[in-house]
């Protein structure tokens, strides 16, 4: 049984550190925001799970494989005629990335509804979805509708990123897909300030939470980059200073790492603010190596880090 389940997609990486148009070489691995979310909470020592399909080309072995290889559950993978999307991304000077995407009807963007099993989600304590997936696809768009319905229904939390993507999406689309699934919501990680302001056009944070709060949400953790964290409840606030020990190389799924340690802390009982200092310890080890998966932290380096991290009450 995983405690963690993600639905979602998966793409193959190719990255370089020079720009694009003159690369030669690309290093290959995976990312993808909610397997990278399984794939952080995996190594701090969650049982994780992964619904999604796997294109039938040269790197379903791979992916499969890998995934197998950090202990996560890939009983709900489907393997599937087609191809996996692949992206390319070059690491430019100061911290600036380069992304192409070749992901149009790629098989994970097949997903649907019959690829959910129910007794795979009622065996677990958190189901985490992305409004990526919505945004994939229309069959997509419906099978994690259909995953939010089952857990609520059956008493398992459910969290939700509103990764907006511009280049799948508008931020009218967007919204109105994150609208229908927010009433099954109980933890919601948006980015702040430039996320939230394109979906909602809201600029401050405790209008952002509130908007949220007033949709049913109960956990508003609003990701706000070198800024750290903010968490908001009915009936707190607090903000998470951000940490970079190693320094800034590449912020790419750097939320996620903080989704994955935050969700490790709720699956442990512990308290939203030992939650946020995993999540803000995981982020902060993260950016200081190249990728969003290679660069993530181990248990023990993170362990490290909880005391060196502020909290600010408000």
């Amino acid at each position: 049984m995983a405690d963690l389940i993600s639905v979602g997609e998966c793409l193959i990486e190719l990255s370089s550190e020079k720009p694009l148009a003159n690369s030669e070489i690309f290093q290959k691995s995976y990312a993808g925001d909610t397997l990278n979310v399984i794939s952080m909470a995996s190594a701090l020592g969650v049982s994780c799970g992964y619904i999604t399909r796997v294109g039938k080309d040269p790197f379903a072995e791979y992916l499969i494989s890998s995934w197998k290889n950090q202990l996560i559950d890939t009983s709900q993978v489907k393997l599937v005629p087609g191809y996996n999307a692949i992206h390319f991304i070059s690491l430019l000077s100061e911290g600036n990335r380069e992304f192409v995407y070749y992901r149009k009807n790629s098989a994970a963007s097949t997903l649907c509804k019959e690829d959910i099993d129910e007794q795979f989600i009622v065996n677990s304590k958190i189901l985490h979805l992305s409004a990526i997936c919505q945004a994939i696809s229309e069959t997509s768009n419906e099978s994690i509708l259909f995953a939010a319905q089952i857990a609520k229904k059956n008493q398992v939390k459910i969290s939700f990123d509103t990764n907006l993507r511009l280049n799948l999406t508008s931020s009218k689309n967007a919204l109105k897909n994150i609208n229908k699934i927010l009433p099954y919501v109980d933890i919601i990680f948006p980015s702040y300030p430039d996320e939230s302001f394109n979906l909602l056009k809201l600029k401050s944070k405790k209008d952002v939470a509130q908007y949220f709060l007033d949709q049913g949400v109960k956990l508003v953790v609003l990701k706000c980059g070198n800024e750290g964290a903010t968490v908001v409840s009915k009936d707190s606030t607090f903000s998470v200073q951000s940490i970079s020990p190693n320094g800034v190389l590449d912020t790419s799924g750097a939320g996620d790492a903080f989704v994955g340690g935050f969700l490790y802390g709720q699956i442990n009982k512990m308290t939203t603010i030992e939650s946020s200092k995993y999540g803000i310890a995981c982020s902060g080890l993260k950016v200081g190596g190249f990728g969003a998966l290679k660069s993530q932290p181990s248990k023990n380096d993170v362990l490290k880090q909880i005391n060196n991290i502020e909290i600010v009450h408000q």
